[in-house]
């Protein structure tokens, strides 16, 4: 599998994605920063990290929605490469919409860092396949604005189309309809809020994420 994480001012996860991808996989993932303007060759499958990126000081996730290398990324969506986007990822991907919704300040107000039980919505997918629909796994969560909203319309086709991949078992943030993570409309792009790459030991408290990377790598 030949992978790649994005990196920008702020980004606090990336190591962590880069060692849970490359444990798993034969080929070393490389990191890509923000500055660049192109993707490399061959690519497979392209992550964006979480963290803070550019301090969140407008929007979290807007400045790096219009970073240079943003160009490449949204052309690669578009010739249907896979794209995962975690926590501040997410928003990234929402911010540049390649992804329907936003992600809004918490409904309690206050960030929130613990182990969240979750519920896989649906196993069609490059990161879930080797789960069972309604399977519940455990991954830690640690955000400030990762309340998932919409409008009706656009929820109740993420909803029809099978779009939803995760939901939490009691919504910590008042996500619309309890979602994690959603899909596009083909499946390849993908954002969660929930961190995987944190939760591939058990000394971390769980290794559901283990499962999650060892999918992404069967896939390709």
């Amino acid at each position: 599998m030949q992978s790649a994480v994005v990196v920008f001012p702020g980004s606090n996860c990336d190591r962590d994605l880069v060692q849970a991808i490359s444990a798993q996989s034969a080929s070393a993932c490389k990191m890509l920063w923000h500055k660049d303007t192109s993707l490399p060759r061959g690519l497979d499958i392209l992550f964006i990290p979480g963290g803070f990126s550019f301090g969140d000081y407008l929007r979290c996730g807007a400045i790096a929605a219009n970073s240079p290398i943003m160009e490449s990324i949204i052309d690669f969506a578009h010739k249907g490469g896979f794209i995962i986007g975690i926590c501040n990822g997410f928003q990234v991907l929402t911010e540049a919409a390649l992804l329907k919704g936003t992600l809004l300040r918490n409904s309690g107000v206050n960030f929130i860092c613990r182990q969240q039980s979750l519920i896989v919505t649906s196993n069609d997918s490059i990161m879930t396949k080797n789960f069972s629909k309604g399977e519940k796994l455990k991954l830690p969560i640690a955000h400030h604005d990762g309340n998932f909203f919409a409008d009706e319309a656009t929820i109740n086709v993420l909803e029809q189309n099978e779009q939803v991949l995760f939901r939490y078992d009691n919504n910590p943030n008042g996500s619309k309809n309890d979602i994690a993570g959603i899909m596009s409309e083909n499946h390849r792009i993908i954002g969660l809020m929930p961190h995987p790459e944190r939760a591939t030991d058990e000394n971390l408290g769980s290794k559901d994420g283990t499962r999650i990377f060892q999918s992404l790598v069967e896939c390709f």
